[in-house]
């Protein structure tokens, strides 16, 4: 039924879009004897990862032509040669192009994503340069640009684009105004209802998205350029006082997708809690493996497991850190404790479980000891540098995750058996 409802919509909507600028000129919206209306349109968050920021576009209504362009900044195609590669080295090419607003604003509306116009109130000659600004920016010599996604991307170009508008105001107000939040507590607000995938990002991104910013730098999101441009006010070229923004459009409503946070929650005492369920598992083996020599082969398994898995994401984190563009993993202090030397556990955590001589399971335990051990103590090192200014990465998550199972694996338990019994021994003795 909500689909059928939905596809009626977007019917209504593709047979209504090319009279719209007539229908608001005859309900009294005073146009400024121009034939241009533009409208911001801002599209939340999609299926896709890549869309779970969401997504935003230009749109030209021309009342003499009849025409309705949308303008879009954020085009790319996996089909362009050598996309993986590229986008592995963080050399993301994209592209702006122009094509016919009602199919588009459908498809985002069939794709069960918010969709609001904001309709910008400009003077006759600014509406002329910004289309004359954005045809530019379609030509085929300007189209295509290197994508950052948190510097240069659909948002910022739109956000650009209006601060042309209003002759500089716009970052007059809001370059050095104080954001709400860090970047990293942005990609967080977006991704906390995918426990794996928020973990990952947290993991690879460094420090630099944990410092301050401005809410001209928030503007990456296009949620917060909506919400930036519906009160703001300027000066047009005539010195007359203006609200940029006319009105506001609900266009669609997503139904049943996550809602982002308004602010970001602690997402540790999350992976605190796996990693214990993690760590009691691993005690447990641990405790009653002299008792089965399947519970030896479990703990050996189970040891290279969590070697495949943290080895592959300290091979990813420093691939991503030292060897591309992807400028917000660099500095990343997640590289102390996860490192590539964690698959050293696969092969141990399999000669471990099925030794080609028992007598030399002692040797491979004392092995893995040894590297749990490391990566346990890396952990500390990352919390101890904490302490001086050139460290403030907020890797809680991460830490919450790996230190707990890697205390119990370590060393740390045969070093808290000798300390009892030294103290023992000296207190009895």
């Amino acid at each position: 039924m909500i689909k059928k409802v939905r596809v009626l919509s977007i019917l209504i909507l593709l047979l209504l879009m090319p009279v719209i600028p007539v229908f608001a000129q005859l309900g009294g919206l005073p146009m400024d004897n121009d034939n241009l209306t533009i409208r911001v349109s801002v599209m939340g968050p999609g299926d896709e990862l890549y869309f779970w920021w969401g997504h935003i576009a230009l749109i030209i209504d021309d009342r003499v032509s009849g025409e309705s362009k949308l303008y879009d900044y954020g085009l790319f195609s996996f089909e362009n040669t050598n996309f993986f590669v590229d986008f592995a080295f963080g050399r993301l090419l994209y592209s702006c192009g122009v094509s016919w607003a009602a199919p588009n604003i459908a498809r985002y509306i069939y794709e069960n994503r918010d969709v609001t116009f904001y309709t910008l109130d400009l003077p006759r000659e600014t509406k002329e340069r910004v289309r004359e600004f954005a045809e530019t920016n379609v030509r085929p010599e300007n189209r295509n640009y290197w994508y950052h996604h948190f510097k240069d991307n659909c948002s910022t170009r739109i956000r650009d684009i209006i601060d042309l508008a209003t002759g500089g105001q716009f970052a007059e107000a809001f370059e050095e105004a104080p954001g709400r939040f860090t970047l990293r507590q942005h990609v967080r607000r977006h991704t906390w209802f995918s426990p794996a995938t928020d973990w990952l990002l947290n993991f690879l991104m460094g420090q630099d998205i944990d410092v301050p910013i401005t809410v001209w730098q928030e503007m990456f999101l296009p949620s917060e350029l909506g919400k930036r441009i519906t009160n703001f006010k300027y000066r047009d070229v005539y010195g007359q006082e203006r609200n940029l923004v006319r009105s506001v459009n609900v266009i669609s409503e997503a139904i049943g997708r996550p809602a982002v946070l308004e602010a970001p929650r602690w997402q540790w005492p999350r992976e605190l809690a796996l990693s214990l369920i993690i760590s009691l598992a691993l005690g447990l083996l641990l405790s009653f493996r002299e008792r089965s020599n399947r519970l030896k082969v479990l703990l050996g398994i189970s040891q290279s497991l969590l070697g495949l898995f943290f080895g592959f994401s300290g091979l990813l984190v420093y691939f991503m850190s030292l060897f591309t563009n992807h400028d917000y993993t660099w500095h990343n202090m997640n590289l102390l404790f996860v490192s590539p030397l964690i698959l050293a556990a696969v092969p141990l955590g399999l000669l471990y479980a099925f030794p080609a001589d028992p007598f030399r399971r002692n040797l491979w335990a004392f092995l893995l000891k040894i590297l749990w051990t490391l990566v346990f103590l890396g952990g500390i090192l990352s919390i101890i540098l904490h302490v001086l200014p050139q460290f403030w990465q907020q890797n809680q998550v991460t830490l919450a995750l790996v230190l707990p199972f890697t205390a119990v694996l370590s060393l740390v338990p045969d070093w808290i058996a000798a300390y009892k019994r030294e103290y023992l021994w000296r207190r009895f003795n």
